[in-house]
């Protein structure tokens, strides 16, 4: 197994169990505990964990980027649930963006039963996602690779999305406070979101229920430039009467009609 394969196996299991013992690591992945010792002393000079008398325990900062295929596992159910509720506002024939968030690959799954759609993205992932499908049209907006995040980012994509305009932007977002609003944790990130709410029709963020009253560094947009919130539970009564003043339908599983 490699050391990189082994590091991001220990991540997922410190994002189910919070916390690692050196100790059982070691017979796990059958490597010396000084082995298992330097890929924490790894994780943790990444921001990922903190180490602990005997091994490690997740750092809950909300500031700090997972991996993206670790972020891909995490909230499976409620980002399937969000992308049904999400692929049921795209209409065939509709012009897309989509964002290079875990969800928006929930989303193009999605998005599968529907025709003549054309999709406009920056994320790797949803392209190879959307690879196979028939009758699409499928356009990268270009850019240069972010590490680690399956990203195409920076000047050439947001010169690239802002000479289309299209009918739906589908995003989602690190951070969502109802002041400073649609929030990222990378500048690059939060500019290329804001071209595409600039560059589309209606605006749907989609986003889960733990990034509500989060804060990030970089701001996207405000709650008002978008027309639609979809979650993954019912947001609480203040958070409904922020989006009622800001004009924002929200949509979440289980509604009652």
């Amino acid at each position: 197994m490699l050391a990189l394969e082994r590091r991001n196996l220990i991540l997922e299991k410190l994002q189910t169990e919070k916390k690692v013992v050196v100790s059982e690591l070691s017979q796990l992945y059958e490597v010396s505990e000084e082995t298992i010792r330097r890929d924490l002393d790894k994780l943790e000079k990444e921001g990922l964990a903190i180490k602990s008398y005997g091994g490690a325990v997740i750092n809950e900062d909300v500031s700090i980027d997972l991996p993206f295929n670790i972020r891909k596992n995490q909230n499976v159910s409620g980002k399937q649930k969000m992308a049904e509720i999400a692929a049921s506002l795209v209409q065939e024939g509709d012009h897309i963006f989509l964002d290079a968030s875990t969800t928006a690959v929930f989303v193009a799954k999605a998005l599968k039963e529907k025709e003549r759609l054309t999709v406009i993205t920056n994320s790797m992932e949803i392209l190879l996602e959307l690879s196979d499908v028939s009758g699409w049209n499928i356009i990268s907006t270009g850019g240069v690779m972010k590490e680690g995040y399956l990203a195409f980012l920076g000047s050439r994509t947001e010169e690239s999305i802002r000479s289309y305009y299209v009918d739906k932007v589908i995003i989602s977002c690190k951070a969502l406070d109802h002041e400073w609003g649609i929030m990222e944790s990378k500048e690059s990130f939060g500019t290329t979101k804001k071209a595409m709410i600039a560059s589309g029709r209606e605006k749907i963020l989609v986003v889960d229920s733990t990034k509500f009253d989060q804060t990030a560094f970089s701001v996207a947009g405000k709650l008002r430039d978008v027309d639609v919130v979809v979650t993954d539970r019912k947001p609480s009564d203040k958070w409904m009467g922020y989006f009622k003043d800001a004009g924002v339908k929200c949509l979440y599983p289980d509604m009652q009609p």
